[in-house]
């Protein structure tokens, strides 16, 4: 099959704001026709049924159900608690020890993990295992087989959860979300139930996840731009920004379609194909962010990202991810002030067309 990759700001802007380019797949002759099958490795990314998948009053009545949480005003409340979780977690990685010490599994996941599942009332008995199925869903090695098995899980796991919120509802999302499937299948059906969840606890954590490491990784690697910051010329916010214009959490976002023949970058692109979001791409675009597109810079005039989306689709999380990303580093750059890279460690990539991050970050405290 053919997929169409947009990696230009410019282009991705068009797209992104294009009425004849949709998001639900019953636009894409291949599935439309029945050729995609369930075992195919980006099932996850193209059947659920959730906002991420939605176009029109579909999609602004599944981001209605759950925007409220992500106000301004809501997620400058979580701020105590956000910082109180990277508090504990840094304890926890002192008292382990002199030794290297894997940030990644230590901080930059444990975070946005911990707060998106008191949002939504995850129990830490579930935790592991929640973080095993959304990886996959990342993850560019599955076999087709391990795909299709992922797919169910994941929907048999968000539904018992759901089961138990409506046995012994708390005061979290999910108890509200299933109250408001309660409400009566116009209002959310069991499938966009189940999908909302998957959708929003996977994106609550593994693209924080991805922005946290790389960001600590950028600022260790480019001790100039640390310097900037601790000098008072920059500001960890700056760093967030920067991190996610230079190394976007999310590469490449699958998929989507055209309802109609549109032109595209002044290419022509026919009616029922697949387009892939480059927004990693668009982060070094040389037309948007000039000759030095590749240069990881605190103090960069032009910093207008796409990392977060545009449009519709923006990213509802965003000021939350923002805020776990600044309490994060700073927390962490404030209490230790000569941490560094641990030396002859290997730091791999994680293994994903959609999101870019490490696998480990071994560092030293200092």
């Amino acid at each position: 099959m053919v997929v169409r990759a947009l990696t230009g700001h410019e282009v991705l802007m068009e797209a992104l704001a294009h009425p004849g380019v949709r998001k639900e797949a019953r636009h894409w002759r291949p599935w439309a026709e029945g050729e995609i099958p369930m075992d195919w490795p980006l099932i996850s990314w193209v059947a659920p049924d959730n906002m991420l998948t939605a176009d029109g009053d579909k999609h602004r009545r599944l981001r209605a159900l759950v925007s409220q949480a992500f106000t301004p005003r809501r997620v400058e409340a979580l701020r105590p608690r956000v910082e109180a979780i990277t508090t504990e977690l840094l304890d926890a990685a002192e008292a382990a020890g002199p030794g290297p010490v894997d940030l990644r599994a230590g901080l930059a996941l444990p975070l946005p993990m911990t707060v998106i599942s008191e949002l939504f009332g995850v129990g830490e008995e579930y935790r592991d295992t929640l973080h095993t199925l959304i990886h996959r869903v990342f993850d560019a090695t599955i076999t087709p087989e391990v795909a299709a098995q992922t797919n169910m899980d994941l929907q048999s796991f968000l539904s018992d959860l759901a089961e138990e919120k409506a046995k012994n509802p708390g005061d979290d999302l999910t108890s509200a979300l299933f109250e408001a499937r309660a409400e009566g299948d116009e209002r959310l059906s069991q499938s966009e139930l189940v999908w909302t969840l998957i959708l929003m606890i996977g994106a609550g954590y593994e693209t924080t996840m991805n922005l946290i490491g790389n960001a600590v990784h950028a600022l260790l690697t480019h001790p100039d731009q640390l310097a900037l910051i601790r000098g008072g010329e920059a500001t960890w916010a700056d760093a967030v920004e920067e991190t996610l214009r230079w190394d976007a959490s999310v590469q490449y976002l699958p998929l989507r379609y055209t309802a109609e023949d549109v032109t595209l970058g002044g290419v022509d692109v026919p009616k029922g194909e697949a387009l892939l979001m480059g927004f990693g791409a668009a982060g070094r675009d040389e037309a948007q962010h000039g000759k030095d597109a590749h240069v990881f810079d605190l103090r960069r005039a032009q910093n207008s990202h796409l990392a977060f989306s545009h449009g519709p689709h923006f990213c509802l999380g965003a000021g939350l991810a923002r805020l776990e990303g600044i309490t994060a580093l700073e927390q962490l750059f404030t209490r230790f002030p000569n941490l560094r890279l641990a030396e002859g460690e290997e730091f791999p990539e994680t293994a994903s067309i959609v999101s870019s991050g490490l696998d480990r970050l071994p560092v030293v405290l200092g």
